[in-house]
């Protein structure tokens, strides 16, 4: 079941008299470091809860595109914001992005990045004990029971793996499938693959472009070929030309290959992991160090509660692929997915201290 499993903890007997208030005070000085894919989103999602809890922020956006921030912080500065409460730096992570981590008048890091960095990032923020937020890797698990709606799973699919050609932290990156459906899985996931309109991302028809580089595109090259090697077989595509790197279907993946577990697709690419039962799809699901988002697909709700409540990750889908974010609920991961969550108030949560006050004796 999903309902009954939350207690309040928010009366207590024995205070009939006290008047107990509870304070959310600045943290001061939060530093942004924003990646490359979702660069006004994830502004929005730091900056704001950050200068509506009194804070200043400053704001390091990814090398690969740094003027979408730059042009956006202008415009909020034109706009009213407080003189000296948004300032952009730009440059390396590993000197500016340093330099931002190790100063001990920095109050709290937020970090959206890989996993890597956000280990290094939390190793220098401990040397002032510097608050930390990071939302990291994932390598989410798309699950498809045997009952499942194979035509709805194959529409998710393009939601959940082909947005922003792949480079989405949440996106659904291992595809579980029961061993019954894997070839009518494929066959609809093919042919709804196909109908994407690709090309140049300037042209409004085009609803998949490039990835942010061409180093970005040799390296999903790379972990394709080695998914291959290890086991896993292209149906569709698998060619890159340049930045470009075809959307992907690889089938017969085995459970033991790298990107059924830890290797982070940042891709348009689909693995397709055959599984036996409901116990083995979520033994896989959770062999991963990752633990991000997860999905799961059946007709029966209780199945799908079920495998949802067992699923490792801080969010889960039901009949619907694990791309889903509301600024009303908590976003953040389990395990090497992140600390902390985002959201409009647990990120307001993270960037402010909590003070409390007892009037004793007063009732």
């Amino acid at each position: 079941h999903l309902y009954g499993e939350m207690i309040s903890g928010e009366q207590e007997a024995g205070q009939e008299k006290n008047v107990l208030l509870v304070k959310k005070e600045p943290l001061g000085v939060v530093a942004a470091i924003i990646p490359f894919n979702f660069p006004c989103d994830l502004f929005d999602q730091k900056v704001a809860p950050a200068l509506l809890a009194g804070n200043a922020c400053i704001v390091k956006p990814s090398t690969d595109n740094p003027l979408t921030l730059c042009k956006l912080s202008h415009l909020l500065n034109e706009a009213g914001v407080t003189a000296g409460a948004i300032e952009i730096v730009t440059g390396p992570g590993s000197t500016v992005g340093n330099a931002l981590t190790a100063d001990p008048d920095v109050n709290l890091v937020t970090l959206t990045g890989s996993t890597e960095v956000g280990i290094e990032t939390a190793k220098v923020c401990a040397e002032n004990l510097t608050h930390v937020a990071l939302e990291l890797g994932g390598n989410d698990a798309f699950i498809v029971l045997a009952d499942a709606d194979v035509s709805l799973a194959a529409k998710e699919l393009i939601w959940g793996r082909m947005y922003n050609t792949g480079q989405v932290c949440c996106a659904s990156k291992r595809f579980l499938v029961h061993r019954n459906l894997v070839e009518a899985f494929t066959k609809a996931a093919i042919e709804e693959i196909k109908a994407i309109p690709t090309g140049d991302p300037s042209d409004e028809k085009s609803r998949m472009g490039c990835l942010i580089s061409e180093k970005a595109a040799i390296k999903v090259e790379e972990q394709v070929a080695l998914t291959v090697k290890q086991g896993g077989k292209i149906v569709l595509g698998g060619k890159r030309n340049g930045a470009f790197y075809e959307p992907t279907v690889l089938v017969d993946v085995p459970k033991t290959a790298d990107v059924a577990k830890d290797m982070e697709i940042f891709g348009p690419v689909v693995p397709i992991i055959p599984f036996d039962t409901e116990e083995e799809a979520i033994a896989i699901a959770n062999a991963s160090k990752f633990g991000l988002c997860g999905c799961v697909f059946s007709q029966n709700m209780k199945t799908a509660a079920r495998v949802a409540n067992a699923l490792e990750c801080g969010g889960a889908v039901i009949n619907g692929a694990s791309f889903f974010r509301s600024f009303e609920m908590p976003f953040g991961g389990y395990k090497f997915s992140g600390i902390g969550t985002e959201g409009v108030m647990s990120t307001f949560d993270e960037m402010t201290h909590t003070k409390t006050i007892v009037l004793k004796n007063i009732l």
